[in-house]
């Protein structure tokens, strides 16, 4: 990371971060073209690094993608604020955000699947809610596990 002064490093910091988004850009590679798409996603966070959890419908153009070239890169990003100055160029923006690489990993075990979109469910809504076998074999669950993220902060002077 070039800016150095804006890394973040520490686990709470970056949970943190994590906990007040929604929205994870999941970016892949379409045939040597980039293509991203906005996604709701839940997670796990421990020593072993971050699991993010998608769901999607069981076809489209994504999973097309991800099937043929699984890498894939993230952005997590907290909606920030402008930073106004009397010139452009000192102008900017106070944000926090993780991004890292992965790989997509299709789920396949109903248990897996359930938990997933538990985890994704207690993250988007704040609501412990338990799925059955029909309800998560009717949607495409997938994951990114990677320990290869970083964080980033360029915070408001207090």
């Amino acid at each position: 990371m070039r800016r150095k002064d804006r890394e973040v490093t520490d686990r709470e910091t970056i949970e943190k971060i994590i906990k007040a988004c929604k929205v994870c850009h999941l970016a892949m590679v379409d045939d040597g073209k980039p293509y991203v798409v906005p996604l709701n996603f839940g997670y796990e966070f421990d020593e072993d690094g971050l699991t993010l959890y998608f769901h999607s419908a069981k076809e489209g153009r994504k999973l097309d993608i991800l099937h043929k070239n699984s890498g894939v890169c993230f952005d997590i990003a907290r909606e920030g604020m402008p930073v106004h100055a009397e010139t452009p160029c000192n102008s900017g923006y106070y944000f926090s955000s993780i991004i890292g690489t992965g790989s997509v990993e299709f789920i396949e075990d109903t248990k897996e699947k359930c938990k997933a979109l538990s985890l994704l469910m207690k993250h988007q809504a704040d609501r412990d809610v338990e799925f059955n076998e029909v309800q998560a074999n009717s949607v495409c669950v997938y994951k990114v596990s990677t320990s290869d993220y970083c964080g980033k902060k360029k915070q408001r002077p207090q």
